[in-house]
């Protein structure tokens, strides 16, 4: 097939990259042998850090109590903890012990922990001290055998139930540094089960090979140009999403980087932390990033540090971008992926020039990765440049399948291409443009209308800080566009002074006809705007 994006490729990144079929846990074996005294991991709030030969030794012990504990290669063990440096022990030694990483977030409720611990079929679980109440609630509904809790500082005990409960800290002196024998076949050996609503919804378990892992792990350090040992990674993004995963641990990992992590998003916090450490790599959500353009404090803390930012999970508003990269100097593009590819397949060119950046984009695929776009009905035809269809990939990243869900897993992977449910176009010089998802589509007196086009304007207007574009039913125009605006602090905006804006700038059926202003909108774990629980909201106004 023809691929006119490698014309546009950064200096120095391969269309081809020979992939090392290797355990994903061999990169921090890897870097720990080449840079044992090199911190690996800081925990941006307490300050503890641990050098990799002291990651990679708390990770094989790990492993080594796992096995010891009657965890077999292939068994479950799920991580529900926060960005704390017991997370990258957990999870390379769940991987050490030939065991499959399964993550939660943090913020979830029991009934989607009670619902993961049982569709994973878990039976070991590691839980930060502050959510092992949420845990408790559902226990006996499960099939946990043994719970590892961390206070998530090694010198405070947690208090633990009576029962098959472990000091998580305390247990990994008794075991040795050396990881236990356990033959991985990369390509067909699962290293995660991650969790994702997909491109139909329902949450279920993508199966990713420690091959999927670190191929994308080592692809997005070739497109962002790490420099072994020398960069600097702000994890905010959390580690129990894939984004997180991979480009904030994994990648960063793979290349001897320092980690330094945040549990949660705090603009102030985040800034300290970038000027603290001097961070030279930072990849998040466009919500954030407009959380700190819009910070009145913004202007009094050097960024100049910052070279690399990579924006995904949502689009990323052109106005957000142009103003970070005015106060860092560094360079902030937008990417794209998905829980099913580990997650990233493409990315804007990390180009300081920005020349052969396309704002509005999600840029070129990675290398070895082929997509193209096909229509929206029957998903068989390829469309030509310019055309909007269904964006579908394929690449070393991309899962083998669903969890226990064969005919989902059919319905998404055909002929080695995955479908993406992304709206999507491509122009003539092979990037890609996200439209919109499927089931955001907004259907307006039979137009198709785009959300993100809407909220894209709308964020142009100085006074808004966050905003989120739905569908609202109308029974007449079937839907109406409806848009739920956050203002910065102190400004003032009315619902008719904001639709004037936009009459100025959209066509008429395009429009929004009400406005919202709220003082903050719902966030999804990996702080993107939860679009959903807003259309339901107005889907059961609707209703009554």
């Amino acid at each position: 097939m023809e691929r006119p994006w490698y014309r546009f490729y950064p200096e120095g990144v391969p269309k081809s990259i020979a992939y090392p079929e290797i355990p994903l846990h061999a990169l921090l074996e890897r870097s720990a042998s080449t840079y044992p005294e090199k911190v690996a991991v800081v925990s941006g709030e307490s300050g503890y850090r641990l050098t990799y030969r002291e990651l990679d030794n708390l990770a094989s012990r790990f492993a080594n109590a796992l096995v010891d504990m009657g965890a077999a290669k292939g068994d479950r063990v799920a991580l529900f903890l926060p960005n704390i440096p017991q997370f990258l022990i957990a999870y390379y030694g769940t991987l050490k012990a030939g065991c499959v990483v399964t993550t939660i977030s943090p913020l979830a409720r029991e009934s989607t922990l009670l619902f993961q611990l049982n569709d994973s079929e878990t039976e070991t679980l590691v839980v930060y001290e502050p959510l092992l109440p949420v845990f408790l609630k559902v226990a006996s509904s499960t099939a946990v055998k043994r719970v590892f809790v961390t206070s998530g500082d090694a010198s405070k005990p947690p208090q633990l139930p009576q029962g098959n409960f472990y000091d998580f800290d305390a247990i990994l002196s008794k075991y040795p540094p050396e990881p236990p024998k356990v033959e991985i076949h990369p390509k067909s050996d699962l290293a995660c089960l991650q969790y994702t609503g997909g491109t139909t919804g329902t949450p279920k378990g993508a199966m990713l090979t420690h091959f999927n892992m670190v191929s994308d792990a080592i692809a997005f350090s070739s497109w962002t140009k790490c420099r072994p040992a020398e960069e600097v990674f702000l994890t905010v993004l959390p580690l129990s999403h894939i984004f997180g995963m991979t480009t904030s641990m994994n990648a960063p990992i793979y290349a001897a980087g320092t980690i330094v992590l945040l549990q949660k998003f705090d603009v102030k916090k985040v800034l300290d932390t970038i000027q603290t450490y001097g961070i030279t790599v930072f990849c998040g959500v466009p919500t954030m990033y407009a959380l700190i353009v819009a910070s009145p404090d913004v202007q009094s803390y050097n960024l100049r540090s910052v070279r690399c930012c990579i924006s995904g999970g949502s689009p990323l508003p052109p106005e957000v971008q142009k103003k970070f990269i005015q106060l860092t100097g560094g360079v902030l593009v937008e990417g794209y992926g998905l829980t099913e590819c580990s997650p990233g397949t493409h990315t804007n060119p990390v180009d300081p020039s920005m020349k052969t950046v396309k704002i509005g984009s999600i840029g070129l695929p990675w290398p070895d990765v082929d997509a193209k776009i096909v229509d929206l009905e029957t998903g068989s035809k390829t469309l030509p440049p310019g055309e909007v269809g269904e964006l579908v990939i394929k690449g070393p990243q991309v899962m083998l399948g669903y969890w226990k869900r064969p005919e989902e897993t059919k319905e998404v992977l055909r002929d080695g291409w995955l479908y993406t449910g992304d709206v999507a176009k491509m122009d003539e010089d092979g990037y890609f443009y996200i439209v919109d998802r499927k089931k955001d589509l907004i259907k307006c007196k039979g137009y198709s209308v785009y959300p993100r086009e809407i909220e894209d304007v709308i964020y142009e207007h100085p006074a808004v800080k966050l905003c989120a574009v739905v569908g609202k039913p109308d029974p007449i125009a079937g839907e109406v566009p409806k848009a739920f605006v956050v203002l910065k602090d102190g400004a003032q905006l009315t619902a008719e002074e904001l639709i004037n804006f936009l009459k100025e700038r959209l066509e008429p059926y395009k429009l929004v006809k009400e406005v919202e202003f709220r003082k903050e909108l719902p966030l999804t774990s990996a702080g993107k705007v939860h679009r959903r629980l807003l259309r339901e909201e107005e889907l059961s106004k609707s209703s009554k």
